[in-house]
Formats: C-alpha cells, sequence, structure tokens
C-alpha cells in the first residue's frame, strides 16, 4: 500500500473566517504531505506497505501496536492518522451542537454541553508546546475522556498512558502552524474559534461505532 495525501473536503478556503485559507493550504500540502512522504519511506519493503484494506484502518491497526516500530513510523503514521481525522472532523458552517444522542452523552458525562466545552477548552489551552487535545471513548471502561498528547501521538497508541488510551472521535492540532499565521500567539481564540466549524454528524458517527 502507497499511502497518499487525499484532497481536503472542502475548499482550502471553505473554513474562513475561522482558519484562513493560506493556512489550510500550506498545512496540507506542507506539513500533512511531509508526513506521508515520510511514512511511505518508513514502511518501504514492510508488511505494513502490502497491508490490505482501507488507509484509515490500515494506520489504526499500525497505532495500536505503536510500540513494535521505530520512532520515525510513530511520528509520521501519527501525522498522518491525525491529520486525516482532523481535517474529516470539520466543516464550513458546522452546527453549533451535536446531535440528541451525543449531546445526551455529552451532558451526562460533564454537566452539560458548555461544561464540555469548558473543559476540552481548558485542556487544549493548557497544554504545553506541539501537540493535540482530544475527545475519545475510554479503552479501560467506555466513558469520555478528554486528553492531550504531545507532538503527533494520538489515543489510539499503545504508547498512550493506559489511563488516557481510547478511540479518539474528536481532535483539534495544537502545533502552531495550525493557527499561527491569523492568530499568532492567541491560541486560545484558534480553539474558541474551532467550535464554529466542528462536523458534529462525523464526530458522533465516531462514538456510535467505538460503542457498538
Amino acid at each position: 500500500m502507497i499511502l497518499a495525501l487525499p484532497a481536503l473536503p472542502y475548499a482550502y478556503n471553505g473554513l474562513a473566517p475561522y482558519i484562513d485559507a493560506q493556512t489550510m493550504e500550506i498545512h496540507h500540502t506542507k506539513h500533512h504531505q511531509t508526513y506521508v512522504d515520510k511514512l511511505n519511506q518508513a514502511i518501504a519493503g514492510t508488511a505494513i506497505a502490502t497491508a490490505e484494506g482501507a488507509e484509515i484502518s490500515v494506520l489504526t491497526h499500525l497505532l495500536k501496536d505503536i510500540s513494535a516500530y521505530h520512532t520515525v513510523v510513530r511520528n509520521n503514521a501519527g501525522g498522518h492518522f491525525n491529520h486525516l481525522f482532523f481535517w474529516d472532523s470539520l466543516k464550513p458552517n458546522g452546527a453549533q451542537a451535536p446531535g440528541t444522542n451525543l449531546l445526551h452523552v455529552l451532558e451526562k458525562s460533564f454537566g452539560s454541553f458548555q461544561g464540555f466545552k469548558e473543559a476540552f477548552t481548558a485542556a487544549a489551552a493548557a497544554h504545553f508546546g506541539s501537540g493535540w487535545a482530544w475527545l475519545s471513548v475510554a479503552k479501560k471502561d467506555g466513558s469520555l475522556l478528554i486528553s492531550t498528547t504531545n507532538n503527533q501521538d494520538n489515543p489510539l497508541m499503545n504508547t498512550t498512558p493506559v489511563q488516557e488510551q481510547g478511540v479518539p472521535i474528536l481532535g483539534l492540532d495544537l502545533w502552531e502552524h495550525a493557527y499561527y499565521l491569523l492568530y499568532q500567539n492567541r491560541r486560545l481564540a484558534y480553539i474558541e474559534a474551532f467550535w464554529k466549524i466542528i462536523y458534529w454528524e462525523v464526530v458522533e458517527g465516531r462514538y456510535m461505532e467505538a460503542t457498538q
């Protein structure tokens, strides 16, 4: 399998004014493309390169056993998966809240939807340096879990602390290249903008799949 960079599901300016077109184009064609290229180089001649199935499924299987692989594979497989996941989590003019099923679960888990937003925002804002903020279905008990990871790690990885492992259903890129052109050092403003462009139907579909 030769891994590839797919087109975005919207135009580069599709998420404006919350994320600008120049940031999206650089992020997609430069940063994400680099992860794909380096991952293809790293897995050349290995069983991963000949694995069959949907690309996202192959990556998911790989990440769950990532401790068996070199750090180069970990970094670039994480980078490729995380960005595929991120692009699909976003939508121009996204809904301001999820549908009834997921909304009910968020309210039960965090007291209210606003309580969830505040907890996720606080975790993302407090994360030091580059990384990601996640909402996941926890591996340990199926509850909803907010966590952050460094660099291109994610909750699927078996290198993540056990109490933070799970199936991600929503993720936010906290690397500066994701927001710096528009927001400079104002990460909190970027996080607040994120709530305007979430594709909640996709997030809810991930939750339903993870809890079946």
